[in-house]
């Protein structure tokens, strides 16, 4: 007889990476729960989303992080918290982590991270204090003997491959293109549906219990150099390529204002430092999806670049 699939509820299950979990979670058969304000069923743009989480058997439970009262509520119906909230609420958390301590039910609870290990980086500011926040929830967690599982998916494919990482631009470069450092740093790309995917395949695995889960699948893990040349391959010819030097990047950081100071700094660490790469996943404290779930059949960089030609 198999094992039940745990009840899971996802707190901040509209946003960007959220909806894409809520998504997994139902398809893959879990009771999803999601966390909605009354603010957000109220707002038309959302409404879609809803209906569509609605129709894929997703349960709403009303609640809101301030009120710790409808939290714990929410959280004594499910078995795993999964938080996506945003990064203005990352500090947040600590409100959930006092609700799941309360209400004493909870086998995994997986914290809003979906990026960089914050355990593992070598970033400048702003990007250091934004990481920092990451961290201190970590370690409020671990304080209050919480099990948990952090989720490293590095970058978002949607959000840096549809402009080559360019700014200002909504479609990859055709003429140049410019690139942070000497390009050489290996970075990892994911599709959205596929960090949903395994984000909900860790849920149940005892695997994954006490550990960071790295989504690093080897064909979405490239440098800058050997992206551009995939896309000079697809669209036929060479892109003239525009190098800017450590020094200038870090330069930029220091005389940009927020938020793209934070942006530049966050890019620094990825395609510079190479921060995403840069270490080995010891056993004490990771695991790697694409290792534990070869059946997963993850969309890669290649394949993701298609849809742009």
């Amino acid at each position: 007889m198999a094992a039940e699939k745990s009840k899971i509820l996802v707190i901040g299950g509209t946003g960007y990476i959220g909806k894409f979990v809520v998504e997994a979670s139902a398809k893959a058969g879990h009771p999803t729960f999601a966390l909605v304000r009354e603010s957000t069923v109220a707002d038309p743009l959302k409404g879609q989303l809803l209906d569509s989480f609605k129709n894929s058997g997703v349960t709403f439970v009303h609640g809101d992080l301030n009120d710790h009262e409808s939290l714990v509520k929410a959280i004594k119906q499910v078995d795993v918290v999964i938080s996506t909230v945003g990064n203005m609420q990352i500090p947040d958390q600590t409100k959930i982590i006092a609700a799941i301590k309360e209400a004493g039910n909870v086998k995994k609870f997986f914290p809003s991270e979906f990026g960089t290990d914050v355990d593992h980086h070598n970033a400048v500011e702003p990007a250091c204090s934004t990481y920092a926040g990451k961290k201190l929830i970590r370690r409020a967690i671990e304080a209050e003997g919480i099990p948990y599982a952090y989720v490293s998916c590095n970058c978002f494919a949607g959000y840096f491959l549809p402009t080559l990482v360019q700014p200002g631009v909504t479609t990859p470069p055709r003429d140049k293109v410019t690139i942070l450092g000497d390009g050489s740093a290996k970075v990892v790309f994911n599709e959205e549906h596929d960090i949903g995917t395994y984000t909900i395949k860790a849920v149940d695995d005892p695997r994954t219990l006490n550990k960071i889960l790295y989504i690093k699948p080897p064909k979405n893990t490239c440098s800058f150099n050997e992206l551009v040349s995939l896309w000079e391959k697809k669209i036929g010819k060479s892109l003239e390529k525009n190098y800017v030097p450590e020094e200038q990047v870090l330069k930029l950081i220091q005389e940009s204002e927020f938020p793209i100071n934070l942006i530049l700094a966050i890019n620094h660490s990825i395609f510079v430092n190479g921060d995403l790469t840069n270490f080995e996943i010891e056993p004490s404290f990771g695991v790697e999806a694409s290792e534990l779930y070869p059946d997963v059949k993850y969309t890669t960089v290649e394949e993701y670049l298609e849809r742009f030609v």
